[in-house]
């Protein structure tokens, strides 16, 4: 995994900046703000350190890298360190600017490219943000509501504004703001076969963005672990040499950091997630003794809190969030023995109810994976795995009923394998294709639904094309942030 590069320079306290984006006479130019420009109508970039925007050989997508060697003076590594986003539609690289970031404690100063790849310098420039004194100021709190209100794949680009703004992201202030404004969207974070890193995907698959090296220890790496989303939180959990552990990645800061553990560490659990807060109940311990307890992570405190235990034992099962409850469905017990039974936990009341044979006419084979489940408009979606159909739970008979089939192969590995969550208010399933046309990777299919369980019309499933974006289709991990 690439990492952030420092920018090769005679004085660390300069702002250099090169741009190669306008075709115009080399030359100097001051700003406002005393900002120092450099301009090159040379043809073509030889070097582009940081963030680099290049047209794919392949004819799909422009990537933007960012190189990133150890340095003594990080350049905003705290956000934009080893993110690569990757866009399908982008403008070539004639067109697009190339952006070098550097830092002086903390603060970033900005290098734009020439085409010759020599970086500029203005010794006598001194690291500030520009003063825009010829036209009238917003207040904060207006510049606050507008930034919410960017999609946050353009987060990246915030830093390089002010230390102002950098820090309102940094701080998480800024996704505070969007909570309250009820500005939400959805990403989905994708570990798969083959690839050494995690990715994170927009909604629409258009674009993705490698997260930064997960610094973990082999273990941890090759084993097998759970994921559950927390707010701004990503929560992974797994087991390393000295025993099972957690790390969460914060989207604030861009980075992995290690813990907190919970109360009682665990495998193979249930999990779901509601707004800010996330659940996990069941699994088993380090010494293989399956669990009854659940507890609740709160990102604002990076605190576990303990909740009342559950009627059952359980691990291998599944979870979700529906009615303001919290449900884990299915799983096994401490005998190996299928579970067909659910439980809800009621936060208001903070008891379990014991849901029985909810899972009576799945049929379950063995090795198989916990039940793939998803909560969209409140109505709980299960993938049957033996047939690859669709199934809706009605709540007041307690049956699930078929709604037809799904375009991907969870039969051929028992549901192993295959993402089936909820985006926003559409089912989304990833998995290996029943149909060659649908492939919009390496053997990965990814589709959308818009369910309706009122009716009997055919489910209109819609492939996303990801690009040229080469991912197995093999998925182990998958969670979805909404934030």
């Amino acid at each position: 995994m690439s990492k952030g590069k420092e920018i090769e320079g005679e004085d660390e306290g300069n702002d250099v900046c090169r741009n190669v984006c306008n075709p115009c006479t080399k030359g100097s130019t001051f700003g406002p703000g005393n900002s120092f420009w450099i301009t090159s109508s040379s043809s073509r970039p030889k070097r582009v350190n940081i963030w680099e925007s290049n047209r794919r050989e392949d004819g799909g997508a422009s990537v933007i890298r960012n190189y990133h060697k150890p340095i003594k003076k990080e350049v905003l590594e705290d956000y934009s360190d080893n993110s690569s986003w990757i866009t399908s539609n982008s403008p070539s690289s004639e067109t697009a600017s190339t952006c070098e970031t550097n830092t002086i404690k903390g603060l970033s100063r900005y290098a734009f490219s020439t085409s010759d790849g020599r970086v500029g310098d203005s010794s006598s420039v001194q690291p500030q943000d520009a003063d825009y004194f010829e036209y009238p100021q917003l207040s904060d709190e207006v510049e606050n509501q507008i930034l919410a209100r960017v999609p946050r794949s353009e987060y990246w680009k915030f830093p390089l504004v002010n230390k102002r703004i950098y820090a309102l992201v940094k701080s998480g202030e800024l996704f505070k703001i969007r909570r309250e404004l009820g500005v939400r969207e959805s990403s989905v974070f994708m570990f798969t076969t083959g690839d050494s890193g995690w990715w994170a995907f927009d909604r629409q698959f258009s674009c993705r963005r490698k997260l930064p090296d997960l610094p973990a220890d082999p273990c941890f790496s090759s084993g097998d672990k759970e994921t559950v989303c927390a707010g701004t939180h990503l929560i992974i959990s797994g087991r390393e040499i000295n025993g099972v552990v957690v790390w969460r990645y914060e989207l604030e800061t861009n980075r992995w950091r290690k813990g907190p553990s919970m109360i009682k560490p665990r495998c193979l659990f249930a999990s779901a997630s509601c707004g800010l807060f996330a659940f996990v109940a069941g699994g088993v311990t380090e010494a293989g003794a399956v669990l009854n307890s659940a507890e609740k992570y709160n990102p604002d405190t990076r605190s576990w809190e303990t909740l009342p235990r559950m009627q059952r034992k359980r691990r291998l099962s599944s979870g979700c969030y529906m009615d303001n409850k919290f449900y884990v469905i299915g799983g096994r017990n401490e005998e190996g023995r299928c579970l067909t039974c659910g439980e809800a936990y009621d936060e208001d009341k903070k008891t379990w109810e014991l849901i029985p044979d909810m899972l009576e006419d799945t049929p379950v084979a063995t090795y198989q994976s916990p039940p793939l489940v998803a909560v969209v408009n409140n109505e709980l979606y299960s993938l049957e795995t033996s047939s690859n159909e669709l199934k809706v739970y009605s709540k007041r008979s307690k049956t699930w009923r078929k709604l037809g089939p799904v375009p991907v192969r969870a039969d051929s590995s028992r549901g192993w394998g295959v993402a089936f969550k909820s985006l926003g208010n559409e089912l989304l399933v990833i998995g290996a294709s029943t149909s060659i046309v649908s492939y919009s990777g390496d053997g990965m299919a990814i589709y959308t639904c818009c369910p309706d369980d009122k009716t009997d019309h055919a489910l209109h499933w819609t492939p996303l094309e990801c690009g040229r974006n080469r991912l197995s289709n093999f998925i182990l991990n998958c969670s979805v942030m909404v934030a």
